[in-house]
């Protein structure tokens, strides 16, 4: 049920095969038959496909049926990562003022809907500080958001991505 939501009288199908409200099927019925009995049980009559002849439908009841259509399309958002990926850059020395600056302007843009990418340029043995540095951010932006990765240690820096929440 993605996309386009047909509804009712939206259906343009002579016959429909017919799902009740709890899932017991009613066989193949004309379309008015099956909006008279959406009508009598109070409840919606929604297409779950196209693709087959007679398209298979099902009574939901009344609101629910855009409402999980809504709550479908907000996952489908949430998991494609809507919004830009922004970076940021810190240093595994950061001082504590520094710290607070970065973390609140990671906390707007995650608030915002961008997605984050904290990164830590490392020089020389510096990997371990830099892991806990990110974990240390991690932890303090989960209000806001949660991890897309792992923290990821590469040759010159570390680094992890943020979804909003």
């Amino acid at each position: 049920m993605s996309g386009k939501l047909l509804i009712n009288e939206q259906i343009k199908s002579s016959e429909v095969l017919l799902t009740g409200l709890n899932g017991e099927s009613l066989g193949v019925l004309s379309h008015q038959k099956a909006l008279a009995l959406a009508k009598e049980a109070k409840a919606d009559l929604v297409c779950t496909s196209l693709m087959s002849s007679p398209p298979p439908c099902k009574l939901v009841s009344r609101g629910s049926a855009k409402a999980q259509r809504d709550q479908e399309n907000k996952e489908s958002r949430l998991k494609e990562g809507s919004g830009k990926v922004k970076e940021l850059r810190l240093t595994p020395d950061i001082e504590d003022h520094d710290y607070d600056t970065k973390l609140r302007q990671a906390a707007k843009l995650l608030d915002s809907g961008n997605r984050v990418l904290l990164v830590v340029k490392i020089s020389g043995k510096e990997g371990p500080k830099a892991k806990a540095l990110l974990d240390r951010l991690v932890a303090d932006l989960s209000g806001s958001g949660k991890k897309a990765t792992g923290i990821q240690l590469s040759g010159k820096q570390a680094a992890v991505e943020m979804l909003p929440a």
